[in-house]
Order: structure tokens, then sequence, then C-alpha cells
């Protein structure tokens, strides 16, 4: 906020420039939903028509105090709404040096080249303000300008493209434009949807700090070579298209704090040149194509976040590591890692993440790992641990995400060790060859699990905790030794959270009441194969997405309801006892199964599934007139749905 006050020498605000902002304010209006920040507030409901009122005390406006020229115009998170034309009173402000209209929504309009009247401005920020179209050349006129930010003019409910830096006007002219942008200091450019190429030339501008053109998909380009004297702090490209080799001379930029170049497309070897950049905070250069060894970075004494994950590297000796005791987040996923990991990461006390997913690393998991009391996540994954699951993982208070599947872990582990996490709502083991043991434990010191994967834990019955989970997104129970009905309780377990329920590979016999419809609203996929179920095919809710049954011991037809489920797109029905027809109102299938044991032998993939639905259920149940009625009324309800 900008609020100034003046005594009575300070010149009053000049008429012209008083009119100028009331009409600017009564041309647009105020909606709630324009602003996002939630301490947003109409600044232009102090702005006063009269023209005894100084416009130089309104709030958000800035006057010089010699000239009593309006400098400064503050109006982020105003609830301002509407458009932005060539003829608005804003271009009158011609002495405007800081405008800022930041979170606020301007209905698509454009950045117009009526903006270099303001030859004075050092500062602009038209982010998240809903502007769209061609970045005018004109900017590039804007000689003093030292802070550029068109960031996140997006369309968050369409992820329409804003903004755009197009050829050929970027390519001929706009460059040479930029390079009288003497003053730059800091040009944000994120999340706009840019498309075109990137002009090189702005990477060279002579004071620029702060460059971040991250989250534009669409926006290519390469990275130059860099000058000794470049002044670049943070440079941030990650998540567009970016590509090529990174230039051994990335460590010229001795400035740098942050490296972000998340961006897929970048390949070639790790410069061990980044090992100069000792000033550097976050290095993130995952998702990319770089290979070869990790490059030794032991002089990056103040990295506070590493992330080379989901690349082609080769991994390498990490013993350095260690000595990067700033260290909050690691992320070396996919980095074809091997052995143990080294022993000097317990110097890593300060680590709030750490992913070491989908490597090979082996032995057991070392206990040094349990001492790291700042760890909210901990993704040991997809390698080759084995031994015994820490029990000392129950004084990681602050674990919110811990995920050790698909390693061969084995041994009897405690359900309590996690049980007594109030803040673990990421949990997962399967894939190993322990034996998690139940707890009676009561709801007022468990966790609250979002996400909860417990298959091939040689788990016997439903686990008692899961009575007092009431905000589950996915829970997987698959392949233990689970036998009998499926209790009452576990019908009233997240019924509004509960996207994915994994039951597969027990010996389930059915629910131990009968529910007429599942009561789970929002399931997307149910997996009930390879168990033991009796009687009439379960059904789920009209969210169904996959639904796998196949090898249990239903019987009866498919149920009339299953007519409403259009979202449904994988049905495997095969090895039970059923018979009966097929709805046509399944036509979104992309696979359907129903041989073996049942009356009808069928697969039918691709996109025109309704009329190859109808036709083989015609064919194959024509001679039962009760199933051809059932088709047609289903056909009917399809065709008026």
């Amino acid at each position: 906020m900008v609020t100034k006050s003046y005594s009575s020498a300070q010149p009053l605000c000049h008429n012209n420039e008083h009119a100028a902002l009331i009409q600017f304010k009564q041309s647009l209006s105020i909606r709630r939903f324009a602003s996002f920040d939630p301490f947003a507030y109409p600044k232009v409901a102090s702005w006063k028509l009269e023209r005894d009122s100084d416009c130089c005390t309104w709030d958000g406006v800035e006057c010089d105090k010699d000239t009593g020229h309006v400098i400064g115009l503050v109006l982020n998170s105003s609830f301002l709404f509407g458009s932005i034309d060539s003829n608005s009173s804003l271009f009158n402000l011609v002495h405007l040096q800081t405008l800022n209209l930041t979170d606020n929504d301007f209905n698509y309009s454009r950045i117009l080249s009526e903006i270099i009247r303001f030859s004075m401005l050092t500062t602009l920020n038209l982010s998240l303000s809903v502007f769209y179209g061609q970045i005018p050349s004109e900017i590039s006129g804007l000689s003093k300008l030292v802070s550029l930010d068109l960031s996140r003019n997006t369309d968050f409910t369409y992820y329409r493209r804003f903004l755009k830096l197009e050829k050929p006007d970027i390519s001929s002219q706009v460059p040479e434009n930029l390079g009288n942008l003497t003053s730059l200091r800091s040009l944000r450019l994120k999340n706009c949807g840019l498309y075109g190429e990137f002009p090189t030339a702005i990477f060279h501008l002579p004071h620029l700090e702060i460059l971040s053109g991250r989250d534009n998909e669409n926006l290519a380009g390469f990275l130059p070579e860099f000058n000794r004297n470049s002044p670049l702090k943070i440079l941030a490209l990650s998540y567009t298209n970016f590509s090529g080799v990174l230039p051994y001379s990335i460590g010229n930029l001795s400035s740098l704090s942050v490296l972000s170049l998340g961006a897929r497309h970048f390949s070639g070897y790790l410069r061990a040149s980044l090992n100069d950049l000792t000033l550097l905070s976050d290095l993130f250069l995952s998702y990319n194509q770089f290979s070869g060894p990790i490059p030794i970075l032991e002089s990056l004494s103040q990295l506070t976040t590493l992330s080379l994950s989901l690349n082609k590297l080769d991994g390498g000796d990490l013993f350095w590591l260690g000595k990067l005791i700033k260290l909050a987040e690691l992320d070396l996923a996919l980095a074809n890692l091997s052995g143990d990991i080294p022993s000097s990461f317990a110097n890593l006390t300060q680590l709030a993440e750490i992913d070491l997913s989908d490597n090979q690393l082996a032995g057991e998991i070392p206990s040094w790992l349990t001492n790291m009391t700042e760890a909210i996540l901990i993704d040991l994954s997809n390698n080759q641990f084995h031994g015994q699951i820490p029990s000392s993982f129950s004084q990681l208070k602050n674990l919110g995400f811990l995920s050790l599947p698909n390693n061969t872990l084995s041994g009897t582990v405690e359900a309590d060790i996690f049980l007594s996490l109030r803040k673990l709502t990421w949990l997962q083991l399967g894939g190993n060859h322990i034996t998690l043991l139940n707890n009676n434990k009561t709801n007022d010191i468990l966790p609250r699990f979002m996400i909860l994967s417990l298959e091939n834990c040689n788990i016997t019955k439903f686990p008692h905790f899961l009575r007092f989970q009431d905000e589950l997104e996915a829970l997987s129970l698959g392949n233990n030794k689970i036998r009998g009905k499926i209790p009452e309780w576990v019908s009233n377990m997240s019924k509004e959270t509960l996207g994915t329920l994994d039951f597969r590979g027990n010996m389930l016999e059915g629910f131990q009441q009968l529910l007429e419809v599942l009561p789970w609203v929002n399931l997307g996929t149910l997996d009930l194969h390879n168990n033991m179920l009796r009687g009439p095919l379960p059904v789920p809710s009209l969210k169904i997405f996959s639904y796998p049954v196949l090898s249990n011991l239903l019987t009866g037809e498919i149920p009339s309801s299953f007519c409403g489920m259009s979202d449904v797109q994988i049905l495997d029905l095969s090895n039970n006892n059923m018979h009966g027809t097929i709805p046509p109102y399944l036509g979104n299938l992309s696979s359907m199964v129903l041989k073996d044991d049942n009356m009808i032998d069928l697969m039918i993939p691709g996109e025109d599934s309704v009329p190859v639905l109808m036709s083989l259920a015609i064919k194959y149940l024509s001679d039962s007139p009760s199933a051809l009625q059932q088709l047609t009324y289903c056909s009917k309800r399809s065709a008026y749905a």
C-alpha cells in the first residue's frame, strides 16, 4: 500500500491528474472475484470526485513532493475489474515512475502501445491481472525501466495463453530494442503463456539480476555463453521449451543464487564449473536429458535445494554431499545411484525433504536417517534396501510423507511406529516382505491419512485404525491375507474423499451389509479382482473410471444402474459366473472383458464402443426377450441423457 499525505507546503495534486484518476476509477468496477489476495481491498474507494480532494492523499497514489505530479500508482489487489483501452485516462499520468496493477482482472485487455507515454517508468508490474495478446515492442522503449513483471497472466480456468513473444516481431525488431533497457534489473515473465523464441540479448542486459520465464511450456530458446561480469542472481527457466547444453561459462555467473532449469529438454553433461557458483542456494535441474556422472559440487556451501532427478545421469560417488550442511531439500530420484547411502549424509541434519527413489541403492536403511528431525518427506521407494524398517521412524514428529515400497525390506513392523506421527498423511509400505501388525488405537491420537498403500504386508484383517480415517483419497490393501466379509464400518470410511480403493488379491467374500450402491461418491478406481466375492456385482458410484472385478464368484446380470456410468472406461468381469446383457451406456469403454466363465466372451477397444457394444449384445442375446427389453430401455436412457 502506498499512502502519502503532505503538509500545507506540499503542492496539491494537479487538476488534470485528479480528473484522470477519477476517470480511470469510473471506467472500472469493484468485483471481489477480481483479486486472489485474502487481504485485498478496494483502494480506489478513498478517491473522491470533489475538486478539493487532494489526490496525493489517496490510497495507492504517490506524488512528487516538489511538483505534485502523480509518480506512483500502486493498486495491487484492489478488486478492479474491467478493460483498459487506448483511450484510458490512465495514459494521461505521464509522470508515472511506478505502476503496479497486480492481482486484478482487466478482462483480457491488451498491453497497449500507449504504454510508451510512461517514459519515466522504472517499475511496471502487471502480473496476475488477465492481460492478453502480443507484448508491444514499445515496452522496449521504456529506457529507465528497472523492474518488469508480466508473470501469471494465464487463464487458470481454461489455461489460455495470454501473452506472447511471437515471430517476426521479436526475432527482427524487439531484441535490438530490448538492448536499450540498460537499467533493467528484474524481468519476471512467469506463467503467462509465452511462446516463440526467447531473445538471447536479454541474458546480456548489463544490470539484469532477476530473469524468470518459467512455466511457459511453449517458450523456446537456449542458454548463451555468459560473461564474467554478469550480475544475474536468479535464472529461472523451468518448465519451458528451452533446449541445448549447459554452457561451461555457466560458472561465470558468480552472483547466482538460484538456477532453475527443469525444462525437460536440456542435454549433455552437467558442467564441473557449477562448482564455481559458491553463492548458489537453489539448484534445480530435474526433468531433463542430462547424462554422465554427477560432478563434485562440494564448494556450494550455501546450497539449500539440490534437485537432479529424472535425468539420464550415471550416478557417481556422492561423498561430497555431506559437506553441504545447509541442504534442506535433496532430490536424486532416478539418478542411477547404487550401493549404500554414503555415510556422510549423516551430516545433513537440516534436511526436510530427501527423495532417493527409483535407483539401485542397497543395504539397510541407515539409522542416522531418523536423526533428521526436520524431515517432512522421505522417499526411498523402488530401490534394493533390505533388512527391517527402523522403529526410530517414530521420532520424526514432523514427517508428513514416507514412501518405502518396492524394496526387499522384511521383518515384523508395528503399525504404532507410523500411527504416532500425527502429521503423517502419505504412507507407502507395499511391495516388500514385511508383516504389519495391527493395533486398536483410538482416533484421538491418529494421523489423518490421504494416501495409504499397504499391499503385500501380510495383513490378515482390516486394520482397526482405518475406522477413524475420514480424509483418505487412496487406499490399497491389495495382495494381503484378509478373508471373509468386509466389515460394515469400512463403508463409513472416507465417504466423500476416497478416489481409489484397492482390495485385490485377498479372500474377501463380499460386504457385511447389503449395499444397493457402494457409499464412496467420488470413487474413480475400484479394484476387487482375485477375491471370493459372491452374489451380484457391487455397484460403485457414477464417477467410476476403472473397475476390474475379474476372478471372483459373482453371479447375476450387470445391474441396470450401470446405465448411468458414463465415465467408466475399464470394466473387467471375466472369470465370474455372470450372464445377461451389456448396457450400451457404457460407451466410453477402452477395455471391456466378459470372457471365460461368463455368458459373453468379449473384448472391445476404441472410441466407437457404443454401436459395437449394442450390436454384439443383440447378437449374443437375441434369443432372450427380457435381455433385449433391458437393452432397449438402457438405449433410450442413453439417447436422452
